[in-house]
């Protein structure tokens, strides 16, 4: 996953150093390669230009965090994405929630262990300090507005009929919201162990919500609930005392620049200045491109990027903005930017540094 990332208004700096625009990749899951691929990726996104890089903290953590010293000793700055399924945060006596071989099974954020999460989050950090690796921003979790990380949601056995609308119109409403309290719950543990660690000033930014929309998630037979929605419910537990900023994916699956234009400003439009709520960090957005031929043609898939580029840039000037990291670098055919080996030309494009006010 790739970033226009930080948009330097609320970023942090290190020692010495102005604050600026940064940019970089993002890369998940990079745990379940060895240590050569890890090394070769990263190494890839360092000298495409790229100076900000999303990775997870996955299962096996101790490969996650080889991925993080690498990416450290390059110069990459980190967004880490702590993936709340990892089984080890959830008792043995649990069982997920079945995906009917569609999707994976799941955990339910109702089941979270908080006395695992923040054991084995200590054990990571202490690592990660003994390495001496530097955390720009923390993010735990990921799109748990949606079935697909959030056993909490229903998945469907038949896909095809009408999905929720809003909370009250969940299967388990109260286990959503049990999930909830659990998550908050998380954040504060998390927020705790950042601020105990060498990396005390990393921003803690919420979980990613998905965009997906209902028509779309009655196609696939999902439950799932708009950001906005999902954003009230955690303010109202009281998430604006533990995050520094608000996670939201955006896939607009349009070409045309009015039609992106409306939809990202109205998926943005939760976000704010940090002295009125919290701005927001677009920890994944993506435009699709089909092709496979090489050299690639990549035009349309510019002037998509452009238009999301001009809505980004002007939520970063009202401060309502801090980060947007592409989706993705090398994994999903559809969306990655490392095209016949190398940073296709809407890329370059995703991890231009913002113009000049």
């Amino acid at each position: 996953m790739v970033s226009w990332a930080a948009l330097s208004h609320g970023a942090p700096t290190w020692a010495g150093e102005a604050a600026a625009a940064r940019y970089g990749v993002n890369r998940l899951n990079l745990a379940w390669l060895e240590r050569a691929d890890q090394e070769r990726i990263l190494r890839e996104i360092a000298d495409s230009g790229a100076t900000h890089v999303r990775l997870s903290l996955s299962r096996p953590v101790d490969k996650s965090i080889d991925a993080l010293e690498i990416a450290n000793r390059l110069g990459l700055r980190i967004l880490l994405e702590i993936q709340l399924s990892n089984k080890s945060y959830y008792p043995d006596s649990v069982r997920p929630r079945t995906g009917f071989g569609r999707i994976w099974d799941i955990n339910r954020l109702s089941d979270l262990d908080l006395d695992g999460y923040r054991a084995g989050l200590a054990s990571a950090l202490k690592r990660i300090d003994a390495l001496g690796i530097r955390l720009e921003a923390v993010e735990p979790g990921n799109e748990i507005n949606l079935a697909g990380y959030n056993g909490d949601l229903a998945v469907y056995e038949k896909p095809g009929q009408a999905t929720p609308r809003h909370l009250g119109e969940l299967k388990d409403p109260q286990a959503f919201e049990k999930g909830l309290d659990n998550y908050v719950a998380a954040l504060k543990v998390t927020r705790d162990a950042v601020q105990a660690s060498a990396n005390s000033k990393a921003i803690i930014v919420s979980a990613g919500l998905s965009d997906m929309g209902a028509k779309e998630a009655d196609r696939q037979g999902m439950e799932r609930l708009d950001p906005g929605e999902v954003i009230a419910l955690l303010k109202a537990r009281g998430m604006d005392k533990l995050v520094d900023a608000y996670g939201i994916h955006i896939y607009p699956a349009r070409k045309d620049k009015a039609a992106i234009t409306s939809i990202v400003t109205r998926l943005l439009d939760f976000c704010a200045p940090a002295d009125r709520g919290r701005p927001c960090w677009v920890t994944e957005w993506g435009i699709a491109n089909t092709a496979r031929s090489c050299p690639l043609d990549d035009r349309e898939r510019e002037g998509a990027m452009s238009a999301m580029r001009t809505v980004f840039e002007r939520f970063a000037a009202e401060k309502r903005l801090d980060a947007a990291y592409y989706y993705d670098w090398d994994t999903q055919q559809n969306y990655r930017l490392w095209r016949c080996g190398a940073l296709s030309p809407a890329g370059v494009l995703a991890i231009e540094p913002a113009k000049d006010d």
